[in-house]
C-alpha cells in the first residue's frame, strides 16, 4: 500500500481527479491501495445528503458538490484530510465494518495524544466530551466534533475518507451546519490545549493503521 503526504495546500478538484483515476486503477488491478494525506484551502463540500438550508453563508468559501456520503463539511488549512483508497472487496465486502474501522482508526490515532474520541448513535464522525464547558440544557456534558467521516465506494474501492481537526480556524465552520448537526460544536487538538502538529498526527495515523485494519474487528 502506498502512503502519500502532500505538502502545502492541495486543490480540491485536483484531489478528486486523482482519486477517481486511482480508484479505477485499483479496481483494474493496475495500482496498489493508497492513503493520501493532504490539506486543502478553505472550502465547503456538499455530500449526497446535504440540505441547502445548512449552508448558512454560501458566499464565504467555494462550495464543491461531492459524491461522498454525508452533508456539508469544511476543509481548510490546519485540518488533516485523509483520502482512503482501499479495496473493501478484498477486506470483507462489508461497508458497515469498514466505516467502523475508519472510526476506530481515528479514535486510536487520537488516543496517541491522550484524547478520548467517541462515537454517538445518529451522529456521524468522532466526538470528544468537553468537561471544561457548561452542561447542556438537558444536563449532559457538552460534546464537540473533532473528526468527520464520509466515503464513497466504486467497484468496492473506497475513496474520500476522513478529516481530523488539528489546528484549523474553527470560525470557518460557522458558514455551515457541520454534518447537519446544530446543537453541538466543533473542536481541534490545539483547541483542546494540545501542542500537536500535522506531522505528529501523520505519525499517529501511520502507527495505528495496521492495528485497526489488520487486527480484530473494532
Amino acid at each position: 500500500m502506498e502512503w502519500k503526504i502532500s505538502d502545502g495546500l492541495t486543490d480540491y478538484d485536483a484531489a478528486v481527479a486523482f482519486m477517481e483515476a486511482r480508484v479505477a486503477a485499483i479496481a483494474a488491478g493496475e495500482a496498489e491501495e493508497c492513503i493520501w494525506l493532504v490539506e486543502h484551502p478553505a472550502l465547503y463540500t456538499a455530500g449526497t445528503s446535504a440540505k441547502r438550508e445548512d449552508l448558512t453563508d454560501p458566499d464565504r468559501f467555494p462550495v464543491h458538490p461531492s459524491k461522498r456520503g454525508g452533508e456539508y463539511t469544511y476543509h481548510g488549512p490546519g485540518q488533516r484530510v485523509v483520502y482512503v483508497m482501499l479495496d473493501v472487496g478484498k477486506r470483507g465486502h462489508d461497508v458497515r465494518r469498514f466505516v467502523k474501522q475508519l472510526e476506530a482508526w481515528v479514535i486510536s490515532a487520537l488516543s496517541e495524544f491522550n484524547v478520548q474520541g467517541e462515537i454517538r448513535d445518529g451522529r456521524v464522525g468522532v466526538w470528544v466530551q468537553r468537561k471544561d464547558k457548561p452542561l447542556t440544557a438537558l444536563g449532559h456534558p457538552a460534546e464537540d466534533k473533532i473528526a468527520a467521516i464520509g466515503i464513497r465506494l466504486r467497484k468496492w474501492i473506497s475513496f474520500h475518507g476522513i478529516s481530523i481537526n488539528v489546528e484549523p480556524d474553527l470560525n470557518h465552520f460557522t458558514g455551515i451546519v457541520p454534518c447537519g448537526i446544530r446543537d453541538h460544536g466543533v473542536t481541534s487538538l490545539v483547541d483542546l490545549g494540545l501542542p500537536v502538529t500535522m506531522g505528529d498526527v501523520d505519525v499517529a495515523l501511520q502507527k495505528t493503521f495496521a492495528e485497526v485494519f489488520d487486527g480484530p474487528d473494532p
